[in-house]
């Protein structure tokens, strides 16, 4: 006993020894900052809304007390503290008349309940469309390098694809999918892609909970509000004019109507031979008018100017929006705070900032990118990446936060996804030396690699990591941060009750955050460029730009 209690106490002395060389960062500050941001005054942080504008202004106040400079747009040779970020913004004008006709009989659907409709982002001004044809066609996959095609030349012209959600490994695990890990395959951004690339008027995602690895009430209230997408030139070569969700059960009785079993054709959608299935005798009416228009929202960059090579960028991400205000919960409670998802990212960014600007600075430039619409579909951060204020081939990496845990610190962390790089091995042994270990992606099925703001510089070939907080709680342990981590997804993510909580003591944060600072201060200081593994997907667009880095 006595050895395990040096053991113990020469652990947490070589802890502190390295806490001691990272700034301390104050949770009280984390915990003001997410108090601030997620409260109701700021009405859930939509974009194009009253709380943007105060978010916005929190943020740059912020930053300025903190002491970075503004690393937004250039006017007149100077930079601003924002970059301008235009988007379409599309909303249903009132209540869209939606049903299914079923053998002659019209079955009424009500918007958030049976389906959940999104405004239009194809351009349309109305949409109607009458007893359109409903075909089931699997998963929705086209990847020829796999060999996979679920359409197999169908016609879907006039038509509404039905499709599962998530990959055809994903029930079984073994495939061509990569098992459980979920592949951009599985994701409802693609197959929204994929409908408008194989011409069909809409497309109706089954939602099921585990394969879409959050519940009804996430998808209804993500869904149903105003929608945002980036300017387009063509924007129907991306969008249909429907895209929705519909509930499992609504699915299954609709198959059984037209003689179909859905169960069955699900496994056989599993199955590289599955071919396209006519739901004969039903058919998908909607009538709305819509109102879009392209507005300008904002992300927000806060920058400190390296000493020795300022064209060099390591940049720290996280996204200030949610939901805004939308439909109310049991409680009538109608604005969508976000307190975790992310005001705690946003609040990290805030403190990251305070805590380089109190250093000497580094050799290398860091940005504080604060995004917007991410929960729309990463927009802010495409933007930035398709229009970069800082070129991307000298971009040393990407350190993106996003709903980070406000409670006690835990023994691990974790990544979004299961990606192989440089940057996660450098993250892993910076962690070690506070006596952490990294644990992979518990979830890898649900896709979270391709849900956070990294997402965009790494398929453009920047090494780019979501940081994920610990499950295995010093006080608790892995069930402690389990049970915390399934309440929050069945309970508050994407819902109004995600509130600041004067309970939380944002002690974990605090120390993660001193271990993030440490990352991209050795990379700030040092002339390493950080790479993805050899087998990534991602390493080849990196590789291509070589030559613009010393």
């Amino acid at each position: 006993m006595k050895r395990l209690a040096l053991s113990l106490l020469a652990l947490s002395v070589s802890s502190a020894l390295f806490a001691a060389t990272a700034p301390t960062i104050d949770p009280h500050r984390l915990s003001d900052d997410v108090k601030t941001l997620s409260s109701d005054a700021f009405e859930g942080r939509g974009p194009a809304t009253a709380g943007e504008k105060k978010t916005i202004d929190y943020v740059i106040s912020q930053f300025k007390a903190a002491g970075v400079q503004p690393g937004g747009d250039l006017k007149n040779g100077k930079r601003e503290w924002t970059q301008a970020v235009p988007l379409l913004q599309s909303d249903i004008a009132g209540t869209p008349s939606l049903s299914f006709t079923v053998n002659g009989k019209t079955e009424n659907l009500t918007q958030g309940q049976q389906i959940a409709v999104r405004a239009p982002l194809d351009g349309s001004k109305a949409v109607s469309l009458k007893n359109a044809p409903l075909v089931f066609v699997g998963y929705g996959v086209k990847a020829p390098e796999r060999n996979w095609d679920d359409f197999k030349g169908v016609d879907l012209k006039g038509k509404i694809a039905v499709v599962l959600i998530n990959d055809p490994d994903f029930e079984t695990g073994v495939g061509d999918f990569g098992g459980k890990a979920m592949t951009y395959y599985g994701r409802w951004t693609y197959k929204y892609e994929e409908a408008a690339r194989q011409g069909a008027a809409g497309m109706l995602i089954v939602h099921e909970t585990a394969p879409a690895s959050y519940g009804w009430a996430t998808v209804a209230n993500s869904n149903t509000n105003t929608q945002f997408d980036v300017v387009r030139d063509h924007p129907s070569s991306a969008h249909t004019p429907v895209e929705a969700w519909i509930q499992r059960d609504v699915a299954v009785d609709l198959f059984k109507a037209a003689g179909l079993d859905f169960e069955a054709l699900k496994k056989q959608a599993q199955t590289r031979d599955f071919k396209p299935v006519a739901l004969k005798g039903e058919g998908f009416t909607a009538d709305f008018k819509v109102n879009s228009k392209v507005i300008t929202s904002y992300n927000i960059v806060g920058r400190i100017e390296g000493t020795k090579r300022p064209d060099e960028t390591v940049i720290y991400s996280a996204h200030w929006d949610h939901l805004g205000i939308g439909a109310p919960d049991a409680k009538g409670d109608k604005i969508y705070n976000g307190a975790v998802d992310n005001a705690t990212g946003t609040a990290a960014l805030i403190e990251l900032a305070r805590a380089f600007a109190s250093q000497p600075k580094p050799e290398r430039s860091v940005v504080f990118l604060n995004v917007t619409a991410e929960e729309k579909g990463l927009l802010g951060s495409e933007y930035y990446a398709s229009k970069p204020l800082y070129p991307l081939a000298t971009t040393v990496a990407d350190i993106n936060m996003d709903a980070l845990d406000p409670h006690g610190p835990a023994r691990n962390f974790t990544i979004s996804g299961s990606a192989k790089l440089d940057l996660l091995d450098e993250l892993t042994d910076t962690a070690k030396k506070w006596s952490l270990v990294y644990s992979a992606d518990p979830k890898p099925e649900a896709g979270h690699f391709f849900r956070s703001d990294h997402f965009p510089f790494a398929k453009r070939g920047v090494p780019a990591i979501s940081f994920g907080s610990g499950n295995d709680w010093v006080d608790g342990g892995l069930a402690a941060g389990k049970a915390a981590e399934d309440e929050y997804v069945a309970k508050h993510y994407h819902q109004p009750s995600d509130e600041w909580q004067a309970s939380w003591p944002f002690t974990g944060m605090a120390r993660d955050l001193q271990i993030l600072y440490t990352l991209g201060s050795d990379l700030a200081n040092s002339d390493t460029w950080p790479n993805w593994s050899k087998d990534s997907e991602f390493r080849a667009a990196r590789d291509a730009t070589a030559s613009q880095r010393k």
